[in-house]
C-alpha cells in the first residue's frame, strides 16, 4: 500500500440538512490530506443537496437520484470509490476529533492490516457533548463472532480491494446488512485486522437501528436470519449480542 494511502469516505443521506454539515466539516478538519468524499444522496427534499454541494471539494463526488435504500446508497458509494480504503461517514455521525483518519492511516501502515477498527459514542441528538453510551470494541478474535459481536461499522475501514473480492451490502436486508457483512468479511483467517482503542465517530441516538421498538424487533429478527446464514447459533449468539451492549451505558470516558 502506498505511503500516502488514499480514503475513500461514503456518506449516504436522505433530507439531512440538520446534520450532514457537521458531518463534511469533521471530515474537512482532518490532518490527512488524501481523502475523497462521495456524498450519495436519496433525492432529498430538504437542504441536504444545497448544503452538500456547497462544501464539498473539487476531488469529491456527489449522486442525488432515488435509492433503494441507505445499504443501496452505500454500495453506489462504493463502486464510486478509488482510495486504498474505504470507510464511512453517515449524515448523523462526525468525527472524534481531526486525528482520527491519520490515526487510521499510520496503523494500516504500519501493520499490514487489511482492516483497521475503533471506538464510537452514541451521543444525543439534541447535544452530541452529551454522551449517551460508549461502544468500546476490544481486541478482534475469531471466536468472538461465535457471541455475536462485531465491531462498530462507523468506525471501521477496510481496503476496497477486498469489497471488490468479498463484495458489499446485502440490499434485501433493510437494517442488518452492516452485521452480515461484517461476518462475511471477518470470519475468515485470511483476513488481517487492526485495533485501535480510542473514540473514532460519535453517533447521534435515533438511527436507523436504534430509532424505536419496533425498529429494534426488525432488527433482531434480521440478526436472527444473518447468524444462521453464517453458520453461527442464533439462540447463543442473539442474547450475547443484545446483552453485550448494556454495559455501554455505564462506561464513561
Amino acid at each position: 500500500m502506498a505511503a500516502k494511502l488514499k480514503f475513500s469516505i461514503v456518506t449516504a443521506c436522505y433530507n439531512s440538512g440538520a446534520t450532514i454539515s457537521q458531518a463534511i466539516a469533521s471530515l474537512k478538519k482532518q490532518s490527512w490530506a488524501e481523502i475523497e468524499h462521495l456524498v450519495i444522496d436519496g433525492s432529498s427534499t430538504d437542504d441536504t443537496q444545497k448544503i452538500a454541494q456547497s462544501t464539498l471539494g473539487d476531488q469529491d463526488v456527489f449522486v442525488s437520484e432515488p435509492d433503494k435504500g441507505i445499504y443501496d446508497a452505500l454500495n453506489k458509494g462504493i463502486s464510486l470509490s478509488t482510495g486504498d480504503v474505504i470507510g464511512f461517514l453517515h449524515s448523523d455521525d462526525f468525527l472524534a476529533k481531526e486525528t482520527v483518519l491519520q490515526r487510521v492511516a499510520k496503523l494500516f501502515l504500519s501493520s499490514g492490516a487489511d482492516a483497521v477498527y475503533g471506538d464510537l459514542q452514541y451521543v444525543s441528538a439534541d447535544d452530541p457533548t452529551r454522551i449517551i453510551r460508549n461502544w468500546h470494541s476490544g481486541e478482534f478474535q475469531l471466536s468472538k463472532l461465535r457471541r455475536g459481536w462485531m465491531p462498530p461499522h462507523p468506525a471501521f475501514f477496510m481496503k476496497r480491494d477486498l469489497y471488490e473480492s468479498l463484495g458489499a451490502f446485502d440490499t434485501e436486508l433493510r437494517i442488518a446488512s452492516d452485521y452480515d457483512s461484517m461476518l462475511r468479511y471477518l470470519n475468515r483467517s485470511t483476513i488481517k485486522v487492526a485495533y485501535i482503542p480510542e473514540v473514532l465517530v460519535k453517533m447521534r441516538v435515533g438511527g436507523a437501528s436504534n430509532g424505536s421498538l419496533k425498529q429494534i424487533i426488525r432488527k433482531s429478527k434480521e440478526d436472527f436470519a444473518v447468524m444462521k446464514k453464517h453458520g453461527l447459533n442464533p439462540f447463543i449468539a442473539l442474547p450475547y449480542k443484545n446483552l453485550s451492549k448494556i454495559h455501554q451505558f455505564f462506561i464513561r470516558n
